[in-house]
């Protein structure tokens, strides 16, 4: 148990990864997903709530389409700055990868939760839906292979 624990809290940051090779592949996957998304969010013009998020812009008034476009933009420029985070683990500190992907579950799983709790109409089912209920399984399947050492 305490071996766990150094895996996902490790003393001293390094390059050093003994997990599984697939669970690495799968994190920069998701980086680069990551990225894309976040660049969606900041610089289409609806930021993406309406072209891929389903969120029907065009039936609010222009002020409150403006709010959920800004607020798409600020969680676009957030997914960039946890995805810095991703980069520099990928490059540089490999074995921060399983506590990254504790924090990727929790992102999913918070988007799930809140999307239940606060659900708004949507004319279509929003991708993003689908990946929470993806993800979360999904993450703690590699936190599981990136906590096992490899042979």
């Amino acid at each position: 148990m305490n071996d766990i624990f150094n895996k996902i809290f490790p003393k001293q940051l390094n390059n050093n990864y003994n997990g599984s090779l697939f669970s690495k592949y799968i994190f920069i996957l998701l980086t680069v997903i990551t990225v894309i998304r976040s660049l969606v969010h900041m610089f289409f013009l609806d930021g993406g709530a309406q072209s891929i998020a389903s969120i029907p812009l065009d039936t609010y008034s222009v002020p409150a389409m403006n709010v959920v476009v800004l607020i798409f933009s600020f969680w676009g420029s957030s997914q960039l700055l946890i995805s810095f985070i991703y980069i520099l683990a990928i490059f540089r500190y490999q074995n921060m990868i399983p506590i990254l992907y504790i924090l990727m579950f929790l992102e999913y799983l918070m988007r799930f939760v809140f999307g239940h709790l606060k659900p708004i109409i949507l004319t279509d089912i929003a991708p993003g839906s689908i990946a929470n209920e993806v993800m979360i399984p999904l993450t703690i399947f590699l936190l599981y292979l990136s906590l096992r050492e490899r042979k």
